[in-house]
C-alpha cells in the first residue's frame, strides 16, 4: 500500500484511504455486519486512513467506526468532520461557529470512541462566522490535545491561504475525478506550493465512472436519483463518457475505475482519494490503482476525454451545494 504524508504533521496515509459515508446514508439500504468486514478487509490489505463526518448517517457513521476501531484505533489515521447540522425532519444548515465547533467534537470523539480525532475538517464554509473565529476554534482543539490536525471542505485556494496564515492546515478535501475537475483550477496549485495534502472524495464519480452503475436501478434513498448527473439527457451524456473510459480501460487489461484513480494521482503527488466502498470486493483492485503508471500521452488523451465542458449536469442539486465555495 502506498503512503502520503498528511501536510506537515509526519503522519502518513494510505493511498488510496476509505470513505466510510456510504456505509451508512446517501447510497441506498447499507448492511452493518458487512460494513464491519468491508473495513476490517480494508485493514488488511493496509487501507489506513477512514474518513468520515458527523453528518453521515445522523451520527450512525461515526458510531459504527468507534464500535470497529476499539480494539484497532493505533492501525488508523482518522478523519472526521463537522459543519453541516442536520436533523431527522430534513433541516440542514451550515454552523461554523466556535460554540458549535467545541460541542460538535465533544460528541465525536465520544462517538468515535477515540480520545484524539488525527484530521478534523470544517466540512463546509459558512461565511456568516469570521474565518478567523472559525480557525481559532479549531486551532484550540489541537492545543487541548484533541485533534491532531485541521482541515477545510471544499473552499477556495483564497480561503485555504487565508486559513493557513492563522494555522497550518494539514489537508483540504473536495470532489475530484475525471468529471469533476474544478481542483485544477489553482486549489492543487496552492496546497502544492503550501505543503497541504489534497484528499479527493468521489474520485469514480460516484460510482458512475465504473460503468457498474444503472441509473434505473439506484433504491430509493440513493441519492443520485436525484442528482443532475444521473438523470436525463445529462445521463445519457455522461454514459458515453463511462463508456469511452472502460474501452480505454480495456486495452489496458484494467478496469475503468483503476484507471480514474491513476489519473487522480498522476495529476499530483500530494493527492488522496478516498473511493467508498461498502463491499470489500473492491477493496484491492482500487489499490492496485496506485501502481498503475499512465503516459503522459493516455493522460493527455484522457484529460481531453473528460474536459469539463463534457461532463453534463452540475455536482449536486441546488440544496447540497450550499457552503461549497466553488463549483
Amino acid at each position: 500500500m502506498q503512503k502520503r504524508p498528511l501536510g506537515s504533521t509526519g503522519l502518513t496515509l494510505s493511498a488510496p484511504g476509505l470513505g466510510c459515508m456510504g456505509m451508512s446514508e446517501f447510497y441506498g439500504p447499507a448492511d452493518e455486519a458487512e460494513s464491519l468486514e468491508t473495513l476490517n478487509a480494508a485493514l488488511d490489505i493496509g487501507y489506513d486512513f477512514l474518513d468520515t463526518a458527523d453528518t453521515y448517517g445522523l451520527g450512525h457513521n461515526e458510531e459504527l467506526l468507534g464500535r470497529f476501531l476499539e480494539q484497532r484505533r493505533d492501525r488508523v489515521a482518522l478523519a472526521t468532520k463537522f459543519g453541516i447540522v442536520r436533523d431527522a425532519a430534513g433541516s440542514r444548515r451550515i454552523d461554523n461557529t466556535p460554540a458549535y465547533i467545541a460541542a460538535a467534537c465533544d460528541a465525536s470523539l465520544k462517538r468515535l470512541r477515540v480520545e484524539t480525532i488525527d484530521l478534523y475538517y470544517c466540512h463546509r464554509r459558512n461565511p456568516e462566522t469570521p474565518l478567523e473565529e472559525t480557525i481559532g476554534a479549531m486551532a484550540k482543539l489541537v492545543e487541548t490535545g484533541k485533534v491532531r490536525a485541521l482541515g477545510l471542505s471544499e473552499v477556495s485556494p483564497a480561503t485555504l491561504r487565508a486559513a493557513h496564515a492563522i494555522h497550518p492546515i494539514a489537508a483540504v478535501q473536495s470532489e475530484y475525478s475525471l468529471w469533476s475537475r474544478t481542483p485544477e483550477d489553482g486549489m492543487l496549485a496552492a496546497c502544492a506550493e503550501l505543503g497541504v495534502t489534497f484528499v479527493a472524495y468521489s474520485p469514480l464519480g460516484r460510482g458512475f465512472l465504473t460503468g457498474a452503475i444503472d441509473p434505473k436501478t439506484l433504491s430509493e434513498g440513493d441519492f443520485r436519483k436525484g442528482n443532475p448527473r444521473f438523470q436525463g439527457e445529462a445521463l445519457a451524456q455522461n454514459r458515453r463518457l463511462a463508456e469511452a473510459l472502460g474501452a480505454f480501460a480495456a486495452t489496458r487489461g484494467v478496469t475503468a475505475a483503476q484507471v480514474a484513480l491513476a489519473w487522480l494521482v498522476a495529476k499530483a503527488p500530494n493527492v488522496v482519494p478516498i473511493p467508498g466502498a461498502r463491499r470489500a470486493t473492491r477493496l484491492a483492485e482500487n489499490a492496485a490503482a496506485m501502481d498503475l503508471a499512465l503516459s503522459t500521452a493516455e493522460i493527455a488523451e484522457l484529460d481531453t476525454l473528460f474536459a469539463p465542458a463534457a461532463v453534463a449536469g452540475a455536482r449536486y442539486a441546488a440544496g447540497g451545494a450550499a457552503g461549497i465555495e466553488a463549483l
